[in-house]
């Protein structure tokens, strides 16, 4: 049977949702057992025709008017049992163990709250043999001191002195780091005369990148 389908909560900083990152994450997961390739039984050893179910891996039931089918108890619906001495002691019979599996995982530019991404084949190991799940990463950005994110737009408050914001004049603003600029990120922001507390000033192509491009 196919694993089980795994779900990784991982949370990033508001810069590498800017820039897009690739991160080491540990991930508890199942994997094959080594000693018996997924199998479950011992190396040597092979299974026996189920015998409740004669190899089908369901049985039926009458009730009444009606035939119902369901899953062979006895195996699992695998149609095949392994004597207790047969059974694999590292996998217990599952053909899976227990194990943290550590990943890089790239992280786009312009993720957002909630952005999900998919790893194919990277969940819990199928029984016996059976294919992989898979891993389905949920990203939240962390709360940045300085910035607010509004959808593609991000949010600064600068304060500015007296003399500029009644005169009129030039500062610099703050922009998230980025690469390029080597840690010191500032755009200039022109200030109208009579510009008062509150009021929003607009830097064209300074704010989140779109995650499709």
């Amino acid at each position: 049977r196919r694993g089980s389908d795994l779900r990784y909560d991982l949370e990033i900083t508001l810069e590498q949702a800017y820039q897009g990152a690739e991160v080491e994450i540990a991930v508890p997961t199942t994997v094959t057992c080594e000693t018996c390739t997924g199998s479950g039984a011992k190396p040597g050893a092979k299974p026996s025709t189920c015998g409740t179910c004669n190899g089908a891996g369901r049985i039926r039931q009458a009730n009444g008017f009606f035939q119902m089918e369901r899953t062979c108890p006895s195996c699992g619906g695998a149609g095949q049992r392994l004597a207790a001495a047969d059974v694999c002691t590292t996998g217990h019979g599952h053909g899976q163990v227990r194990k943290t599996r550590k990943l890089a995982l790239k992280v786009p530019a312009g993720v957002d709250e909630g952005s999900r991404i998919r790893l194919s084949g990277e969940g819990d190991a199928g029984t016996r043999g059976g294919p992989r799940g898979d891993l389905y990463v949920f990203l939240s950005v962390a709360p940045h001191d300085l910035f607010e994110r509004d959808n593609l737009d991000l949010l600064v408050t600068v304060p500015v002195p007296m003399t500029v914001a009644a005169l009129g004049g030039e500062i610099e603003a703050p922009c998230l780091v980025s690469s390029a600029c080597d840690g010191q990120c500032k755009a200039p922001v022109s200030v109208p005369a009579g510009a008062q507390t509150g009021k929003t000033v607009r830097i064209k192509g300074k704010g989140m990148p779109h995650l499709n491009g």
